[in-house]
């Protein structure tokens, strides 16, 4: 899956390979626990929070990686810790979902939650 069709996230999370869904339920729950279900929906063809127009977080299950859209400040205020994950700008990728360091990952949406700013 490279951009979805999905209108909801829930749609999205039923299209995403089984061995991947674990970790993206992990996910989606750590951003709707410091963001709000208020502030998910679909942009861009994958689960985004914020403004439908410019969300600060983003995630995708693409065909070789699951990718976080989180901005370069939020990925640059961790960045000693980045090692070994792939990176792009504002974007980091995992191939394998038991890779994913999820206490990373939530020093990263704590980071956006409380600058108040991210990227997409």
């Amino acid at each position: 899956m490279v951009q979805s069709r999905a209108t909801t996230v829930d749609d999205f999370m039923e299209e995403v390979a089984p061995e991947r869904r674990p970790a993206l339920d992990r996910l989606r729950a750590m951003c709707i626990e410091r963001f709000g279900a208020d502030m998910e929906r679909m942009a861009f063809g994958m689960p985004a929070y914020g403004d439908p127009k410019t969300p600060f977080f983003a995630f995708n299950s693409q065909k070789q990686y699951i990718a976080l859209y989180a901005g370069k400040a939020a990925l640059d205020a961790v960045q000693e810790r980045m090692a070994g994950v792939d990176r792009g700008g504002g974007c980091a990728r995992w191939r394998k979902p038991e890779k994913m360091d999820f206490e990373l990952i939530a020093d990263i949406l704590d980071h956006i939650r409380a600058s108040g700013r991210g990227g997409c």
